[in-house]
Order: structure tokens, then sequence, then C-alpha cells
């Protein structure tokens, strides 16, 4: 089943981000490689294809996980959690529909 792990930064998450990128990116690497992974990316707060030019207000990950503890544990692994990055992290059960 799929998943999203949807999280909300902390105010002025930029620093804490950048030193816990390399290790959060390695994690949906995994996930890439065994062809869990939907998409992942960040919430810019203002529109920018430029995300070094921005804060952001919070993640998006839709992954294929077994069950719903699977992604929980998962999300509550995550490097940006351990560095203090988000204030909410919330996972529901995600159908695609298009495309």
């Amino acid at each position: 089943m799929l998943y999203a792990i949807i999280s909300t930064d902390i105010e002025n998450s930029t620093p804490l981000r950048q030193q816990a990128r390399p290790e959060h990116l390695q994690r949906l690497e995994v996930l890439k490689s065994e062809g869990r992974l939907v998409l992942a990316g960040p919430h810019p707060v203002i529109d920018s294809d430029d995300p070094d030019a921005s804060e952001f207000s919070g993640s998006l990950v839709v992954a294929e996980f077994s069950s719903q503890d699977d992604p929980q544990s998962w999300a509550d692994r995550d490097p940006y959690v351990a560095a203090g990055v988000y204030v909410e992290v919330m996972v529901k059960p995600f159908k695609k529909v298009l495309p």
C-alpha cells in the first residue's frame, strides 16, 4: 500500500535541514533503489524552483510500505526528525489515481 508522509517544518528550519540533508537523502535513495518511492520533496515557502533561495514549510514523501506501522517507524527515524527540523509528521494511506 502507498502511504503519504506529510511533515511540517519548524520556523527557520534551513540550517537544520542543511545539516541533516545528506542522511535524509540517503534514506530516500534506499526506498528508490527498492522501487518503493513514488515521489519526495520539500514544500518551499515561496514559489521558487531554486530550493536554496527559500525556507521550507515541510516535506512530502509518497512510498510503498507493507502496513501503516512501517511508514510511521520509517518517518520516526528520519534524520530531519532527529535534527529537529519537523514540528509534526503525519502518515496517511495514499491511493494513487492519476497518472
